[in-house]
């Protein structure tokens, strides 16, 4: 276990939970909160440390949404452009007045290949589709392409996944390159997130934590055959605490996107919570109070991964929390915030 000015209440939630992983707290560049715990290989007692690459699940769909502002701030596609005018993919049962802004707003009311609303265990689905045949968009389309629509388009939020599988095919239509390859040379480096990318779980490199999923009776196993093998547009990347936090200190500056279209993407266009004032921008939940905009905050939970980040734009302050266990960060980002 290493630590650096670390809040004492915050310590207490990380050993009710058991935390494994990494938290990073800034203001700008001054460091507030650091900290890493727990193993990133159990088998061989490898400690996570301050450089560990964490899988942060659907907490990169942020990054598939700068990419396609980036397309459009080239003039390459707009957001109210057709989704069936790009791809040309059938998809015969879905509205063909989808657009770009429907999808990165999860307002497109097509269905999902998981649906959160109706299923539990993510690991499901890989009992007729193989997780290791699930290495890019083209991969996932079997799961969702022929369904029916679930809901008419723009009639309300319902997250997710397939269509940030199609904004990532959407991505590789109109760059010409592969998705990951447009986000590491257009987003990762220009950020200057040395350690990121989308790894397969077969070829990981270094420093890179297993994701763990605990039992009740005390045992556990990896999450190797819980999710897909390897990330994409809807989420599976992998990060360090550290290029997160310059991610947010990268978008913030417009060193990403222009200011126009960075205001774009952090705008609050639908409430995803009739009891609470939480918004969907694009790729990016934002929390407002009293009017104004308290938090922009990004998640992801898969089997063996729980990861929460926030910037707060009142102060500059950056949180960061990355766990290779199925919970803990939520817990513990919380605490951070309540200090």
């Amino acid at each position: 276990m290493k630590m650096n000015m670390l809040n004492e209440k915050v310590i207490a939630v990380m050993n009710e939970v058991d935390f494994s992983g990494n938290v990073l707290v800034k203001r700008n560049n001054d460091l507030l909160q650091q900290h890493s715990d727990g193993f990133a290989n159990r088998t061989h007692s490898i400690l996570n440390n301050e450089q560990t690459r964490f899988g942060i699940a659907s907490g990169c769909k942020i990054f598939t949404a700068v990419a396609i502002c980036q397309l459009a701030e080239k003039g390459q596609l707009s957001f109210d452009s057709k989704l069936s005018d790009i791809l040309e993919i059938p998809f015969p049962r879905f509205d063909e007045e989808i657009t770009i802004h429907h999808l990165l707003t999860h307002t497109a009311g097509i269905p999902d290949y998981f649906d959160e609303e109706v299923m539990e265990d993510f690991a499901d689905l890989w009992v007729s589709q193989p997780m290791y045949l699930m290495r890019n968009g083209l991969d996932f389309l079997p799961l969702f392409q022929l369904e029916p629509m679930k809901f008419k388009v723009g009639e309300r939020f319902h997250y997710n996944n397939a269509g940030y599988i199609l904004l990532g095919l959407v991505v590789e239509q109109v760059s010409g390159k592969g998705f990951d390859v447009y986000v590491t040379e257009n987003i990762f480096k220009r950020a200057e997130m040395e350690q990121s990318g989308y790894f397969e779980l077969d070829a990981l490199p270094r420093n890179t934590a297993l994701g763990y999923i605990d039992e009740e009776d005390g045992s556990w196993k990896s999450n190797i055959y819980s999710v897909p093998v390897k990330g994409g547009a809807d989420g599976g990347a992998f990060i360090t605490v550290e290029d997160m936090h310059r991610f947010w200190q990268a978008l913030m500056k417009f060193e990403l996107l222009g200011e126009a279209i960075t205001q774009q993407l952090l705008t609050p266009y639908i409430n995803t919570d009739d009891d609470y004032d939480r918004f969907y921008g694009y790729g990016v939940w934002i929390d407002k109070k009293e009017d104004c905009i308290s938090k922009y905050h990004v998640m992801g939970y898969d089997p063996g991964v729980s990861f929460h980040s926030a910037y707060y734009p009142e102060s500059g302050l950056v949180s960061v929390v990355c766990s290779n266990k199925s919970e803990g960060a939520f817990d513990v980002f919380k605490e951070i915030e309540n200090i």
